[in-house]
């Protein structure tokens, strides 16, 4: 269990890097949708987008 001053510099810290936050939390997400429910069928389209997402970032370096 946190302690209230644990609790809030995690505050702190979550509003001091909004978009790093939002992005760890978003990464979770997808790992975890892809480890514990994607189907097959979720894997075989997320594998074509993420070859996409590859093809454009090594483009545009």
């Amino acid at each position: 269990m946190k302690s209230e001053s644990q609790k809030k510099a995690d505050k702190k810290w979550e509003s001091k890097n909004r978009e790093y936050a939002n992005y760890l939390r978003s990464r979770s997400t997808a790992r975890s949708f892809i480890n514990k429910k994607a189907t097959l069928e979720d894997i075989e389209e997320l594998r074509e987008l993420l070859n996409k997402r590859e093809e454009f970032l090594n483009v545009n370096k």
